[in-house]
């Protein structure tokens, strides 16, 4: 007996784990596989591949809604139905599955013929199986949600168990009609259970594949590759910032993307290059910011509220990197502006003392170091007079003579020179 565990949203990582669980159970040719089952719903092309999966699979499939408390709602609902065996825990419940498209009002037409597919869907199966084909697509026209009582009482389901081993007691010696025409008796009374686990690999990509993860990884990454571009050299956050947004494109390339979405953050980011190029008084940042969180919002265009980008995550998200953005660009532009620290141009603009006659040249003291220096709009000055950096020619000062210059032949004359 092996068991499958899937409380999860219903997308590609789960559909992969299911055909995983169904390819070892018909390894170890195990009497039957036991799928333990709670979802909100998810995604209906990842449903088809896990519905076709157990329907070709070799060893009977028992889909149990379990822990009491849980629930199969739409997309659940459909391997509800698909299963050999169908069974409930106490108090749990499902249905509710009308097809959902978020973000767009669809004509009558359209919805009419997204909500036929999915009824011919369900149809297509549950009838083969002997259940209640009226009242299962009543789950899909009506939204209809049964609790485990009237889910038994409608025959939508094949029994209520309070746990595994009652579950496989009850089952014991059953006839099971699969799904091309066949029959066979399960033996499942005292049958060792099997666990098999999502990998690593499959936890790992379930988690990329929550919409919330993969934007702010995306948003991560984004500022630490606009970091390393702000303090080059340091390698580190540049390749952290890379590896985050690839996990992120990596988890949003398994979910349904809205391409206006996509617009919208290509926009964002075009706005802020131009708030930073050009003074707007903060309007190009507040709408690219505005793009940001909208684009965010909407990104993916998932059919339940658990494959969808959550609105504060949106906010925070937008808001923090339009904010750290314009923080680091403009501690990055006052460096630019700002006075070279180090080297001969470092001293332009400060006051030297004449340590020789400068007639034009001499050499003057600044910052505890002499300099060759020549004197600009003057004849000359003397010794010990107080002259300005105008310049650097090579390793030359250009000075002018300050208000202060003492003249060669005689006593001070403020602001006065030779001619």
């Amino acid at each position: 007996m092996v068991k499958l565990t899937i409380h999860d949203t219903i997308q590609p990582i789960t559909a992969d784990y299911l055909q995983r669980g169904l390819q070892q159970a018909a390894k170890v040719h195990a009497q039957a596989v036991l799928v333990s089952l709670g979802t909100p719903g998810g995604l209906l092309e990842s449903t088809r591949v896990m519905v076709q999966a157990i329907e070709n699979s070799s060893v009977p499939v028992i889909v149990y809604i379990s822990p009491t408390g849980s629930r199969a709602g739409s997309a659940g609902f459909f391997l509800l139905e698909a299963a050999d065996i169908a069974a409930m825990a106490p108090g749990t419940n499902a249905g509710a599955a009308h097809p959902i498209v978020e973000g767009r009002t669809l004509d009558p037409i359209l919805k009419a013929k997204i909500e036929n597919d999915a009824a011919a869907f369900l149809r297509s199966y549950s009838a083969r199986r002997g259940r209640n084909v009226e009242a299962a697509e009543d789950a899909i026209r009506n939204s209809k949600s049964y609790s485990d009582e009237e889910a038994l009482k409608l025959k939508l389901v094949d029994l209520v168990a309070t746990n595994d081993s009652t579950l496989l007691d009850a089952l014991d010696n059953r006839e099971v009609r699969r799904f091309d025409g066949t029959t066979q008796t399960l033996h499942l009374r005292g049958a060792a259970i099997e666990v098999v686990a999502p990998s690593m690999r499959e936890r790992l990509l379930s988690k990329l594949t929550n919409p919330d993860v993969a934007v702010l990884l995306m948003v991560l990454g984004a500022l630490l590759i606009y970091l390393e571009f702000n303090v080059p050299g340091t390698v580190v956050p540049g390749s952290l910032g890379t590896l985050f947004v690839l996990l992120g494109l990596f988890g949003l390339n398994l979910l349904p993307i809205r391409h206006t979405a996509v617009v919208l953050l290509l926009a964002a980011v075009f706005l802020m290059v131009l708030e930073i190029k050009f003074t707007s008084h903060g309007v190009l940042a507040f709408a690219g910011i505005a793009c940001l969180v909208f684009g965010l919002a909407t990104l993916v265009d998932g059919p339940i509220p658990e494959l969808r980008v959550h609105t504060a995550t949106a906010v925070g998200a937008g808001l923090g990197f339009g904010v750290i953005t314009f923080g680091l660009a403009w501690i990055a532009l006052k460096a630019r502006r700002g006075k070279v620290l180090t080297g001969p141009q470092a001293m332009v603009g400060a006051v030297a003392i004449a340590r020789t006659a400068l007639a034009p040249d001499g050499q003057v003291e600044i910052r505890g170091e002499l300099w060759q220096a020549s004197l600009r709009g003057a004849a000359a000055v003397s010794a010990g007079a107080f002259v300005s950096v105008r310049g650097v020619d090579g390793l030359v000062l250009l000075v002018e003579a300050g208000k202060d210059a003492v003249l060669p032949d005689g006593p001070t004359a403020r602001g006065e020179v030779t001619s």
